[in-house]
């Protein structure tokens, strides 16, 4: 298959002068969103207990820990501002991401231990659920930096009970397990009741000597069996029975490693307890790089920083994808799959880092004459119409034949509408693209561009996908709503201006309302809202787009469920016919 894979037809055009004048605007407006996030995410880490007092009492942060861990230049941080119950600190209390452990890619999560001890707090028991599903998707280990306090007690009805409550994280550590995906746990501080829990669950325990976990803490102990209200007098009880749990607080070293032996490992320095889990990660199973490459890797010919020139901040410009992707994979090279039908959607085989990537994206401007077959209006790019439907479908189905993962790039309007497209088959054909990616078993990633709406952000490989869709990305010039918000403003105020019109009634009051509601759909469907209530597992600048892709591409191919050697694959044999 080399002579397939070695040198794919290049694609992509460089861009002119001129168009770097016209759009420096647009640039400078990408950039400045881009600047708006990276201060967003530097004051999430600077939360809490300043670094400096952390190490004053000999520890680490869990950004000092992740430092140390993760090997440079691979770590690619998620959910840095999800934050979807508005905590008043700006957080869920965990840090996640993509990174390399000794060479091996990892899903690694830890509490920050600068905020109330690394407590529970609401909306953490989605982010920790969302990071597991990362790991099952890629089948790769998840690791975490444990240092739990437990429950922030004053608000522990926002997060303890429900079905995805605080204890949902520990079942799926045993889903993971039961699948074959180890689950490595660096422990650090006290770790009482669920705090506990979230040390033991893992499957390897690596500890530093002050560490403990428990059942219980030194609070809850000493507190068993109140009489009912309290007093002085028991206070008083209360105060000497805590002061004594606190010198010696249960499931300390002296328990767990000596007495239980849950820890498996117990280290003096806090830097120990990370080579102790280099050195596991180091003994888990993973295929070379070399193995899946179907060539050697290579940069893009065209360079990253011309994204913020070809990727138009206004919503309504056009750009050619074609030339967005060139800028993103391997050589500016790919293999178009069925280049004349279905013109407004992409499909095609690429390369990231050496190792063969399904991609799928949304074309934009007019379309060719005649297209759609089945209207008498002209098609518009971003919009789906039948034969492009039916091209995704057929991709994404060869794709999972092939056992190739599948980045989807979405900025899109919808699906076509009206009762010719309803005969044409749409929404039938969309279903079908539902069943084609819930049945095809291979992990998928999605980049919303720019627009994700309708129906359409749900069947290309949308956060919805979840079984597949193992995270997405946004950028600086990213919307998601179900539609453009004047568009929605028409479809809920348009019966009532008839009425009002009829009745005699002044119109201003109306069209307030409908341009409020446009700037409602606005303000919650930028960037910064996407990525704190998780429509977005990440907001990312568009130089570093290309590292979450990689990153994606080695996770996916490190330990693979089932393999198609390259020699009985179908899809580059269809492409070249």
């Amino acid at each position: 298959m080399r002579p397939y894979f070695d040198k794919m037809p290049g694609f992509g055009k460089p861009l002119k002068e001129n168009r770097i004048a016209r759009t420096q605007e647009s640039r400078a407006q990408l950039e400045a969103v881009e600047g708006e996030i990276a201060a967003a995410k530097k004051a999430v880490e600077e939360v809490g207990i300043p670094t400096a007092r952390i190490n004053e009492r000999g520890g680490l942060t869990v950004w000092q820990r992740l430092e140390y861990l993760v090997d440079p230049g691979t770590w690619q941080p998620l959910h840095s501002l999800y934050n979807p119950e508005e905590n008043e600190e700006g957080t869920t209390n965990v840090v996640d991401g993509l990174g390399q452990i000794g060479g091996k890619w990892a899903v690694i999560i830890g509490f920050d231990n600068k905020v109330l001890a690394g407590a529970w707090i609401a909306g953490q028991p989605d982010n920790i659920l969302r990071v597991t599903n990362l790991a099952k998707r890629l089948h790769i280990p998840l690791v975490w930096l444990v240092n739990c306090s437990g429950v922030k007690l004053p608000d522990q009805e926002k997060f303890y009970a429900d079905r995805r409550g605080s204890g949902a994280p520990f079942f799926r550590h045993a889903e993971l397990e039961q699948a074959g995906i180890p689950v490595l746990a660096g422990i650090y501080g006290t770790n009482p009741a669920g705090g506990g829990y979230q040390a033991i669950s893992p499957t390897i325990l690596i500890a530093h000597k002050d560490a403990n976990i428990a059942v219980g803490g030194v609070g809850i102990v000493s507190g068993m069996a109140p009489q009912g209200g309290f007093d002085v007098a028991g206070l008083e009880q209360l105060i000497a029975v805590t002061r004594n749990m606190k010198d010696k607080p249960p499931g300390s070293v002296s328990t767990h490693y000596d007495s239980t032996g849950f820890f498996t490992r117990v280290y003096d320095e806090e830097k120990g307890v990370l080579d102790g889990i280099k050195e596991y990660m180091r003994m888990i199973p993973a295929y070379d790089p070399k193995f899946f490459r179907v060539t050697e890797p290579a940069e893009p010919q065209l360079p990253a920083t011309d994204l913020y020139h070809l990727l138009p901040f206004n919503q309504k410009s056009d750009y050619s994808f074609d030339d967005i992707l060139a800028r993103l994979v391997d050589g500016s090279e790919h293999m178009e799959f069925r280049p004349g039908y279905g013109p407004e959607v992409y499909t095609g085989l690429v390369k990231m880092d050496g190792m063969l990537v399904g991609a799928i994206g949304n074309r934009q401007g007019l379309l060719p004459k005649g297209y759609p077959e089945y209207a008498d209006y002209p098609g518009i790019g971003g919009k789906l119409y039948r034969q492009g439907l039916i091209k995704m479908n057929e991709f994404v189905t060869l794709c999972a034949r092939d056992r190739v993962p599948v980045i989807w790039f979405q900025d899109t309007t919808g699906i076509d509408v009206g009762d010719v497209a309803e005969k044409a088959e749409l929404l039938g054909i969309g279903q079908s693209l539902v069943y084609s990616i819930q049945q095809a078993d291979v992990p998928m990633m999605l980049v919303v561009l720019r627009k994700g709406s309708a129906a359409a952000h749900y069947i290309m490989g949308g956060p919805t996908a979840n079984r597949q869709n193992a995270f997405t990305l946004g950028t600086a010039a990213t919307e998601i709503y179900v539609m453009h918000g004047e568009t929605a403003a028409v479809a809920t105020y348009s019966r009532r201006a008839i009425k009002d019109k009829d009745a005699g009634k002044p119109l201003e009051p109306l069209a307030q309302k409908m341009n409020e509601m446009a700037q409602s759909y606005l303000d919650t469907s930028r960037p910064a809202y996407c990525a704190r209530h998780g429509f977005v597992d990440e907001i990312v600048d568009l130089k570093a787009l290309r590292g979450y892709l990689k990153a994606f591409a080695g996770a996916a191919y490190q330990n693979p469920k089932s393999i198609c050697p390259r020699h009985q694959m179908l899809l580059p044999r269809i492409i070249k016919g």
